[in-house]
């Protein structure tokens, strides 16, 4: 059943249909280099057939693995950075209580979930240390190489905490590691030290590993079912592999955002109205960011989170530079019921609102907020999700992963490497080690 609808009535006053016309080749060029695999990134399409790919045996592993950390650990440290945490990050901040980490752990009925090795901060990695030292910690390390040096300190500084705390064959309980199947740093340490390892494929990106083992542990870890995620991306990809402009959602999509692109509309606000959509939103502009900003080319993608950011970005919105288009995600069943209750005074004014749901306040806000924004002069897609479940968060995910594959190639990129990404890597690592031979 499908979950989430797109509506473009809001593309249509900036976007004419002979240019969709004019776009189409492109984009059936691409639905063919795609599923040919005859494009740039041939090599790191394994993405597209996930749902299908994972073995139940894997599954079963995965769920394992999870019911023994909930029994071992009061904090579960998740250590990776970019697509190693952004998607598990998302999905959690989705389906978790927004004060989860807050509630104790018979309310919660999961470890407290921290992430840790997405930056190099002193100060985050000393908080965690003196913040887990009376608690019990299981962690999970996620990088194909080892060597992205974010993670790699984080781990090693965790790794030795765990050791002092445990001891060797203790802690090695207690760490898990999400790496390449063959090679790599993080690959010989797991097997010296008899580490539990999940694998992610050669064949799949960073930025599209949300539904391997990166994303998957830490979502069973936090009690989400996983498999209606799963089953509902193998939805999206049968869904959204029509070859047609017309009748393939995610395919127009892209062929919109292209056309604005090339109308000087080159920043795609992604927003939402719903605050635990935060790290989605960031999930999003890894995606794009790495995959179509290369050449000198690439959609800035940002975003936002309204109605909060009305009050710090909405005036640039409505009157700033017109290079912006925007992208809403609407969930159109909100379960949460509260009201706002009458006043017998109404010394505040808001009777008016009395009995009525914030959640249908808040549609008012999007709606008036949306025709604002178009009369602005601010093309707007709204991607409708009919309910905020797994299934339906399992289409959105491989809506925007097609949709990103279609878009570069489109672009003219390759939407699968990231080389820029090299370079200040190159530049930190070559003033690290100077340091050292000083």
């Amino acid at each position: 059943m499908q979950g989430i609808s797109l509506d473009f009535s809001g593309m249509k006053p900036f976007v004419k249909e002979d240019e969709l016309e004019l776009i189409q080749e492109k984009v059936l060029a691409a639905h063919d280099m795609l599923n040919n695999k005859t494009g740039l990134g041939r090599n790191m399409l394994g993405w597209m057939d996930l749902p299908n790919r994972i073995s139940e045996e894997e599954i079963k592993q995965i769920k394992d693995a999870a019911s023994k950390i909930q029994k071992q650990a009061d904090v579960f440290i998740v250590i990776g950075i970019g697509g190693s945490y952004l998607g598990a990050k998302a999905i959690i901040d989705l389906f978790d209580s927004t004060f989860s980490n807050m509630q104790t752990l018979s309310d919660r009925k999961h470890p407290e979930i921290i992430f840790a090795g997405n930056n190099l901060s002193g100060k985050y990695l000393r908080n965690l240390i003196e913040y887990i030292q009376e608690k019990d910690v299981a962690i999970n390390v996620i990088s194909k190489s080892g060597t992205t040096l974010e993670p790699a300190i984080a781990f090693r500084i965790l790794r030795l905490f765990l050791e002092e705390k445990y001891g060797i064959s203790g802690a090695a309980e207690r760490i898990y590691v999400t790496t390449d199947a063959q090679s790599g740093v993080l690959k010989s340490i797991a097997d010296t030290q008899d580490y539990k390892t999940f694998v992610i494929p050669k064949d799949v990106g960073g930025r599209y590993s949300v539904l391997t083992p990166v994303g998957l542990l830490p979502m069973a870890v936090a009690n989400i079912d996983f498999e209606d995620i799963l089953d509902g991306a193998m939805f999206a990809s049968h869904v959204f592999n029509e070859r047609s402009i017309e009748h393939n959602d995610c395919y127009k999509y892209a062929a919109y955002r292209n056309i604005l692109n090339m109308k000087g509309k080159e920043i795609e606000l992604l927003t939402s109205y719903e605050p635990s959509f935060k790290y989605f939103i960031e999930w999003f502009k890894q995606l794009f960011g790495e995959s179509e900003g290369k050449d000198s080319k690439g959609i800035f993608p940002a975003g936002d989170i309204f109605t909060t950011d009305l009050h710090s970005m909405g005036q640039w919105i409505q009157d700033g530079k017109r290079n912006i288009f925007e992208t809403v995600i609407n969930i159109n069943l909100n379960r949460s019921f509260i009201k706002l209750p009458k006043s017998v005074d109404n010394q505040d004014g808001l009777n008016y609102l009395a009995e009525k749901e914030i959640d249908y306040i808040n549609k008012q806000a999007f709606l008036g907020t949306l025709k604002a924004h178009i009369e602005g002069g601010v093309p707007t897609t709204v991607i409708n999700i009919d309910d905020l479940n797994e299934y339906n968060v399992g289409q959105l995910i491989f809506f925007f992963e097609k949709a990103c594959a279609i878009s570069g190639y489109v672009l003219g990129v390759n939407p699968f490497d990231q080389p820029g990404v090299e370079a200040y890597k190159k530049n930190m690592m070559a003033l690290l080690k100077k340091d050292e031979e000083n």
